[in-house]
């Protein structure tokens, strides 16, 4: 079974950086694409970034220039760099995976593999 776990959330002043970090385990995917969403509250869930087995990588026009996504070596953990960080970050930040490496379907939202999610909160 896919386990996705999140670390890395906090509290942080408008301006600051945070790095947020997704260890999948349980699977057994020959190659797969991972992407973080946030969801603010009474808001709809959000595609932050993705990154394909290949290394392909899409953001969302909100963190362009901002945000960066990687893997380690491995490719089990997935990393979010946040600089830049605006009170319009604070969200749920939740990681994703897709078996068949579909970054471009991944994308929109439709995975059977979901983190809880971590909380991240920009004060101003």
């Amino acid at each position: 079974q896919v386990q996705l776990v999140e670390s890395g959330g906090g509290v942080v002043q408008t301006g600051g950086s945070l790095r947020l970090s997704c260890a999948a385990s349980g699977g057994t995917f020959r190659r797969y694409a991972m992407a973080w969403f946030r969801q603010a509250p009474a808001k709809e869930r959000e595609f932050v970034a993705g990154v394909s087995w290949n290394g392909i990588t899409l953001y969302g026009d909100s963190v362009k220039g901002r945000f960066t996504i990687s893997r380690d070596t491995a490719k089990t953990r997935l990393y979010l760099q946040m600089n830049t960080l605006k009170p319009e970050d604070t969200a749920v930040y939740t990681c994703t995976l897709d078996p068949r490496d579909a970054l471009g379907i991944l994308r929109t939202g439709r995975s059977d593999y979901w983190g809880q999610g971590t909380q991240v909160t920009v004060s101003s």
